[in-house]
């Protein structure tokens, strides 16, 4: 992939219409049709009513992999992870690694646009039955649809089929995800909706969009109360009911009834506009005054920190275990290395995770994350943090890996933080607003009394320490806002009317709100010095994430230098990297200056060659006649490379001591080992009489005698009593 993309092509992350599995392989050609069958070694039964491309549909669900995309490889993992949260298409220019194995098992599927743009296609059905991962929105329609029961499923799939619904119940909710995702075809499901149904719809918006059992019976005033295990059930014929039938409504075990964000976002669109005439004196006060501050903490960008915390991770000794929170350890040093506080880096390195950064794939620039430009990775941040999947402020500690699989429970903080969104788009777009009004704004939002519940409720669900809703927005406006740089903070001046700090977004929080190109400085990557590249905003993250063996980190604010100094490409060339890897890793960002160039240069040139010869050992042998006669005779000449360096004998591999002790002596030739002279370990050769062998110590002894030595004398044997007295008597 190059640096710039083809003209009138897709950006990453670009939207288009889903697609259905059994579509895809209708269109599949016969011959990848049947490579498919092959490869997963499907069966096909002609006597079924059902084609092939279904019957291979229904195959490849009950893949293991396509309900817990945790079981693949990590690069192949995070690749599916992009494509869903692209809504199950995603354009590249490149095919990006991971891609070979789901082609393979049949996940997903590639096709080619004009410019040699290729899109990647996952199909509904494999994207509603995956599992939730970090980075996820909680309660967004796909998170709530995996999570289904078979038969709240089965009636959710059956009402937008027109029928009864069959298993695969992931093929039978295709229909219902086509829905839920399209706006304007929500829009038009939600208003023919029944006047009760509507109006139980907006009351459950109101309050947070979740509510209990017994809230939802209360609102819709249903007399019935059926107990069970868990609480109250509601009716199977209520209003409660025909909202959940049509996926408005999503039961969440074990008492618990959940609004999608995307229906809430169509149900919440009449009562913004109907609130509109209560903020106006908010909004009078906020602008009808000039509050700037004389000192302030303004914004900074925190994609510098993010890409030195990419680059610093990649460190072999660096342990972060999968689905487990960041250690503090590591966090710790990261803080004091970059010289930023802890919870900011604890922020950025949550969000990192969630969009793939720290994996070793971010170096490919054929997908997400690292086919991003370095101006692009921070509003990938925005949405990360937006979707609430990886940090919740309703924590004591945000980053949401580090609590159980137990307690990961999604909070209403999403709530607060749009909430949070709104009230500065409005109050603090471009002009500072004091906090005091912000804080009202929130409090004439008819949802914020409910919000309280919904959290109390989280806290004591999870076991976990509550916080307020508005203690919530204060973190979500200061801490998270202000680390992402959307909102600079003004210190308050000694006014009795202004007793909180100052707010203001940020021209790059406007264009994170509005969905608008972040306005850069038009600077490409260079070197400011010998050896100072400063990263433009045009540069792929992969292409910087890949500078991680051999650079060192320079300036994290405002800009982002490496260095590549003498001693860091000395490291690299010792740990295996070949010269011209490293030209081309630097080439590809900036030319290089003459400096860096000669040292690769010198680093790549060949002066002479060195031949490697894998020997046991090295015989020093000063006199030329013995050497010779060692190398040449029939007794050792296999013993010995040939030929050897001046002064010695290489030993041939696998030759022991006492073989190489023992020809060198049939020669005369003694062999000297740690100063002394090498004994060969020897043995008694086999007794040859007839029967079996006795084994005694007499294998012990030595096996070389002196010459004037004689053997023992045999020890004379005591007799008996019993033969003393035989001897004793006389023979008669």
């Amino acid at each position: 992939m190059t640096s710039s993309s083809p003209p009138n092509a897709p950006r990453f992350g670009a939207r288009s219409p889903a697609i259905r599995l059994e579509d895809v392989l209708r269109q599949l050609p016969e011959r990848e049709l049947t490579s498919l069958i092959h490869r997963s070694r499907i069966k096909i039964d002609e006597a079924k009513r059902i084609d092939i491309p279904s019957q291979v549909a229904r195959a490849l669900l009950m893949q293991p992999e396509t309900r817990d995309p945790s079981q693949l490889p990590g690069p192949t993992r995070e690749l599916v992870y992009r494509i869903a949260e692209s809504r199950g298409a995603l354009f590249v220019v490149e095919l990006p690694p991971g891609l070979e194995l789901l082609v393979a098992r049949g996940i997903c599927y590639v096709r080619r646009h004009e410019h040699d743009v290729l899109e990647l296609l996952l199909p509904i059905a494999f994207m509603v039955q995956m599992r939730s991962w970090s980075g996820e929105d909680p309660r967004g329609i796909r998170a709530l649809l995996s999570q289904l029961t078979a038969d709240v499923a089965q009636s959710i799939a059956s009402q937008y089929l027109g029928r009864s619904a069959t298993p695969p119940l992931a093929l039978a909710l295709e229909s219902t995800w086509e829905v839920l995702t399209d706006p304007t075809e929500l829009a038009s499901q939600i208003e023919q909706l029944a006047p009760l149904e509507r109006k139980l719809l907006r009351a459950i918006e109101e309050v947070g969009g979740e509510v209990d059992t017994e809230e939802l019976l209360e609102l819709e005033r249903e007399p019935l109360r059926l107990r069970g295990a868990t609480g109250a059930t509601p009716s199977r014929r209520g209003v409660g009911f025909a909202l959940e039938r049509r996926g408005f409504l999503i039961p969440v075990h074990p008492n618990r009834h959940v609004i999608p964000s995307e229906v809430a976002f169509v149900v919440g669109a009449e009562r913004r506009a109907e609130r509109e005439a209560q903020r106006q004196a908010i909004r009078a006060f906020a602008l009808g005054d000039d509050h700037a501050p004389r000192r302030a903490r303004f914004a900074v960008d925190p994609v510098p920190l993010a890409l030195a915390m990419a680059i610093s991770v990649r460190d072999p000794s660096v342990d972060v275990r999968e689905g487990v929170g960041t250690p503090r350890s590591l966090l710790s040093r990261l803080a004091t290395r970059l010289g930023r506080e802890s919870d900011a880096v604890a922020f950025i390195a949550a969000l990192s995770r969630a969009i793939g950064l720290w994996d070793p794939s971010a170096v490919g620039v054929s997908s997400p994350p690292g086919g991003l430009t370095v101006q692009e990775l921070g509003r990938s941040f925005f949405d990360a943090w937006r979707r609430g999947g990886a940090w919740d402020e309703a924590r004591p500690d945000g980053e949401v890996l580090r609590a159980t699989a137990e307690a990961r429970d999604a909070s209403a903080t999403g709530v607060v933080r749009e909430m949070v969104l709104e009230a500065l788009s409005e109050l603090a777009d471009g002009n500072w607003v004091p906090w005091n009004a912000v804080l009202q704004y929130l409090r004439a939002d008819s949802r914020t009394p409910g919000l309280d519940r919904l959290l109390e409720r989280w806290a004591t669900r999870t076991q976990t320490e509550g916080l307020a809703a508005e203690r919530i927005a204060e973190r979500i406006a200061l801490e998270s806002l202000h680390v992402l740089g959307a909102v600079d903070i003004g210190e308050p001046d000694e006014l009795p009317d202004l007793s909180g700090p100052l707010l203001r977004i940020t021209p790059r929080g406007r264009a994170y709100l509005r969905r608008l190109p972040v306005s850069a400085q038009p600077e490409a990557s260079r070197f400011i010095d010998g050896q100072t590249l400063r990263i433009g905003p045009d540069a792929r993250v992969g292409h910087v994430v890949g500078l991680a063996p051999f650079v060192e980190l320079g300036a994290v604010a405002g800009c982002f230098d490496v260095l590549v100094t003498p001693q860091a490409i000395a490291h690299a060339l010792s740990a295996g990297i070949e010269s011209d890897v490293l030209r081309s890793r630097l080439e590809v960002i900036a030319p290089l200056p003459d400096p860096i160039a000669r040292v690769l240069q010198q680093a790549s040139a060949v002066i002479g060659r060195a031949e490697f010869v894998e020997t046991q050992g090295f015989l020093w042998v000063e006199d030329p006649e013995i050497r010779e006669l060692l190398r040449t005779r029939r007794q050792t000449v296999d013993l010995f490379i040939d030929p050897s360096p001046p002064a010695g004998l290489l030993v041939a591999p696998g030759i022991d001591m006492d073989r190489l002790a023992r020809r060198c002596r049939s020669l005369g030739v003694e062999l000297v080992y740690g100063g002394q002279p090498y004994r060969t370990r020897s043995t008694l050769p086999p007794n040859k009489g007839s029967g079996q062998h006795r084994l005694d110590s007499s294998s012990s002894l030595q096996a070389v005698r002196a010459p004037d030595s004689r053997p023992p004398a045999a020890p004379r044997r005591r007799p008996s009593s019993a033969s003393m007295n035989a001897v004793k008597r006389p023979i008669r």
